[in-house]
This record gives C-alpha cells, structure tokens and sequence, in this order.
C-alpha cells in the first residue's frame, strides 16, 4: 500500500493539532476578581491542557470547565477529579463582612479544599495568603526573606485568618502524605482590590504616625496571577512571596502621588482608629495601621531564583492604585459619599474625627484620675 502523498500528510497534521500535556489545573473562586484573570491566563497558556474553575456563580471564561458550588461544600471532591494542582482563591477579605462569618468562610473553605484534594488524587495545592503574615514591626529586616518569622497578630484585617490557613498548609503535607502544598504571599495588592491599604490612598491626607518608618511595596494583579502559574507548573514551591522589585519610602510616596501627609502622634493614631472601629465609625482595626507604620517588604527571592520578574514598578503600580481611587473619598478607612465629601471637606472630617476620639480618650483618663 503506498504512503500518501507528503501534501496530504501535511494537511492532515495542520488540522489536528497535538494534544497538550500539561497540566489539569482547577481554580476556586474562579468568577471574580484574582481567579477570574487567573482563570483566563490558564485558559490560554498552552502550558495547562485544561481548566476546572469552581465558584458560586459561573463566570466569563467560556474555554473553562464550570461548576457551581461552594468551597466548603465536600461534594467538591467529585469536581476535583482528575485534577493535577488545584489553586485555592475563594477568600473573602471584604472589609465590610462580619469578622466571624468571614473567618467561618476562609478557614472552613480552605479545610475543604484541603482535604477533597487529597481525596481527589490531587498533587498540588496553591494556597493565597499575603505577606502581611510576616507583620509589620520596626525591626523587621529590609526585605524579609521567605523563611523569616510569621510574627503577624490577628489584629489587622482577616490577617487571623490567614495566618490560620498558612498553619493549615504547613499541615496538610503530613496529615495526607504526597499532597504538595505552595503558600503565595503577595505585597499590597493592587488592580481592582478594595482593602485597608488601598482606602489608605483615598484619603485626603495621608496619615503618618509620628517615629514610623513606613515602606511601600506593591504587587500588580498581574504579576501574582503570573507567580500563581510558575506555581501551578512547578516551577517553584514552599513559600514565596511576591512583589515589585525594592520599595518605596514614604516621602516618595508623598511626592510621587501629591497627597501630603497627616501627622500624629502615636498614641493618638492608634487610639482614635480602636475607638473608632468600636463605635462602629470605620471597617478597619486599629491593628491595619502598623502596615503603614513600619516595613514588610518582602524579596520575593525564590520567584527570581527560578527565573520570574515582575512586569510592574513600584511607581509604576502606584500610579494604577491613585487613576483607581481616583474620586473616592475615604476618611479613617470609612467612604464617604459625594455630598459628605464635599460639605465637610474630607481632610477637615479627619481630623474631626481623630481629634474627637483623642478628647473622648484624654477625658476619660481625667475623670479616672479624679
């Protein structure tokens, strides 16, 4: 029987192309925000032969497999099947949900998650925390390196929460033998995210407690979901923390976006934001202030070792942060609408605010001494 013609085979190869041998990847919280452009850059790589992508509502990527379910829901081990990694970003960090329903989600979701991997056949699992986990204290080293101390408190904003799911990963490695767990934890996030670091640039001033030495360090969304896909392909593993190349201090900070500074005296600062949020007044703790008091940034030196860069500055990454807020009006982590913005002056309102939580403080240690 005779070859056919070279032509023939020629087209034939031309239209069916060869499979792809890599990975099956899901993604949790696949519908918005981080997972949906994770979910996206996976879908189109043609590194990942497929995407499984789980949340409560489907999303936009249509070259995705969906299922809709909730993270903490078990029957999620069915829909892990056949999955090579499994990356883990149904996180709830929204300043305005009850903190204990928060935690309910995060820790309970991540348990899940955790466990139906390991029930699925799962190899890898790629957890998202931030590296906040480190803390922020004025004798951290400039930069910290991955295996530095998580000295954090659960003081600050769903930081409890994730130094709970940092112990989770640390764990599940012997408690189902075989599991590889990754731990990414990017700087101050920013592209289309809403926390108490980003409000901190919506501010009419920017508040600077007195003897602070704050350091500004960001991390594109882009540049994570590209870490996250070095993670996925094992490229790298164990922890790593990711970030724009150095930091910025505050006075470039100031310079750079044009908001002047604010400044108090501890005591002031720290006592006006815990009285506040008790009141009900703002969404963020006390504890969200020592992020912009002292430095964590970090060096993310693992990531370069295996051959990442971010694609984004510093500089680069704040001048997107400021065109985002622009038009927000936040005073002590609180938004404001248009109109209290504008009868009471934002810069004048924070004050106001400070100072009353300082009187109120100073009154009450008077009436005590009495």
């Amino acid at each position: 029987m005779s070859s056919p013609d070279p032509q023939v085979r020629a087209a034939r190869n031309r239209s069916t192309p060869p499979a792809v041998r890599g990975p099956v990847v899901a993604v949790t919280g696949a519908a918005g925000g981080v997972g949906a452009l994770l979910t996206e850059r996976l879908a189109a790589s043609e590194e990942i032969k497929q995407v499984v992508a789980i949340d409560e509502r489907r999303g936009e990527c249509a070259a995705a497999t969906w299922h809709i379910l909730d993270v903490r829901d078990p029957a999620i081990a069915d829909k892990l099947r056949g999955a090579d990694a499994v990356v883990h970003l149904a996180l709830d960090l929204d300043l305005e949900t009850d903190p204990a329903a928060r935690t309910a989600y995060n820790v309970r979701g991540t348990q899940t998650v955790l466990t139906a991997a390991a029930a699925a056949g799962v190899h890898r699992v790629v957890l998202c925390t931030s590296s906040m986990v480190y803390g922020a204290l004025p004798d951290n080293e400039l930069p910290l390196s991955e295996d530095a101390e998580l000295r954090a408190t659960a003081e600050a904003t769903g930081v409890g929460d994730l130094l709970e799911i940092e112990r989770l990963a640390r764990r599940a490695p012997r408690a189902h033998p075989g599991l590889n767990v990754t731990v990414v934890r990017p700087a101050v996030l920013v592209g289309g995210t809403d926390t108490a670091l980003t409000r901190y640039f919506e501010s009419p001033r920017l508040l600077v407690v007195a003897g602070s030495r704050p350091a500004w360090q960001f991390c594109h969304v882009e540049d994570l979901c590209s870490a996250l896909e070095y993670a996925v392909l094992e490229k790298v593993d164990g922890e790593l923390a990711v970030g724009c190349d150095g930091w910025l201090e505050q006075e470039e900070v100031e310079e750079l976006s044009g908001i002047r500074r604010m400044e108090l005296p501890s005591a002031v600062a720290l006592g006006a934001a815990a009285r506040l949020h008790r009141i009900g007044l703002t969404p963020s703790p006390a504890g969200d202030l020592a992020y912009t008091m002292y430095p964590w940034v970090v060096s993310g030196s693992r990531l370069h070792d295996a051959g990442w860069r971010p694609g984004w500055t510093n500089e680069e990454v704040l001048a997107e942060l400021l065109e985002e807020v622009s038009g927000r009006h936040t005073v002590a982590g609180r938004r404001l609408g248009r109109k209290d913005a504008t009868a009471a002056g934002a810069a004048g309102a924070t004050v106001a605010l400070l100072g009353a939580a300082a009187v109120v403080r100073r009154a009450r240690k008077a009436r005590r001494r009495v």
